[in-house]
């Protein structure tokens, strides 16, 4: 399920940078989760009518999951998507592991054994380097790419979102899913009326068409469900270690649908990225 999980989601990146000139990245998020709330809600309705007061009880904790890992993190991905090549997005997105437990430690101060650390280290050599395209005195002169530095903050909301998931409320998963779906779907509805020139442009080609209908039911309802149900069987842990499979997945379709070059820094860095996992995951197992 995680395999199929992780091959969904790094077709998003493809899908949001493919078209990325035919709809813009504020509308884009806005309509998937809109969409995917709409498909979902006739199963949800029962359990949110059961878990409405929880989620009410809750609605501090809540509104951060769906403005972090929802809201934020979808805006930031499209967006970054515009300015970047999709390899470089699904590169990227591979430190999402070590953040994780970075912002574990800043966030309630739970501490990570050295070796825990030496991994997040080393992952986060491995994004700079990507995000300086294997240049990383050159950044000094030129600055980063701007659609990277979008990414690496929408990976930063991810890694929030993920550890604040243990502040998520004691509810139906269809409950919560419906809930932070309904949060981002709020937050992004005035960005996306800001877009209202662009939307009154856009021409619903079947490639436009066929992207939202992917964004909408594949990388939302049905990645999302997998995933719920992967971590209860397996753990968050184990499971959240499988988004290396991301990078590797979007970097080949990238390369096979979008025409992409990879290049020797995308190598170094993922490499150093995969090693840095490794390192966190045998420690954590010792």
């Amino acid at each position: 399920m995680l395999a199929v999980v992780m091959l969904l989601w790094a077709g998003n990146s493809i899908v949001g940078r493919a078209v990325r000139m035919d709809v813009p990245p504020f509308t884009l998020a806005f309509v998937r989760w809109t969409g995917a709330a709409l498909i979902a809600l006739p199963f949800a309705w029962r359990h949110l009518v059961a878990d409405w007061r929880k989620l009410i009880g809750q609605w501090r904790p809540l509104l951060l999951l769906g403005l972090t890992g929802i809201a934020s993190f979808n805006a930031l991905l499209y967006s970054g998507l515009r300015y970047t090549t999709a390899t470089n997005g699904l590169l990227v997105q591979a430190a999402i592991p070590a953040l994780v437990l970075l912002v574990n430690w800043l966030l309630f101060r739970v501490r990570a054994g050295f070796g825990q650390v030496a991994g997040v280290a080393v992952s986060t050599v491995g994004v700079l380097y990507i995000v300086a395209h294997g240049a990383p005195l050159s950044v000094l002169n030129t600055g980063f790419n701007f659609g990277d530095v979008l990414i690496l903050c929408a990976v930063i909301c991810w890694a929030v979102y993920t550890s604040l998931l243990r502040l998520r409320p004691d509810c139906n998963p269809w409950s919560f899913l419906i809930a932070t779906f309904a949060i981002g779907i709020i937050a992004m509805a005035p960005l996306a009326a800001s877009e209202a020139h662009q939307i009154a442009a856009m021409r619903l080609s079947w490639k436009v068409v066929g992207a939202l209908a992917y964004v909408c039911i594949l990388p939302s309802l049905v990645a999302y469900t997998l995933y719920n149900a992967a971590v209860r069987d397996i753990g968050a842990a184990r499971a959240g270690q499988t988004i290396s499979l991301m990078p590797l997945f979007g970097s080949l379709l990238a390369v096979a649908l979008l025409g992409e070059t990879l290049h020797a820094y995308h190598a170094w860095g993922m490499g150093l990225i995969l090693v840095g996992i490794l390192i966190a995951a045998l420690s954590r197992r010792s």
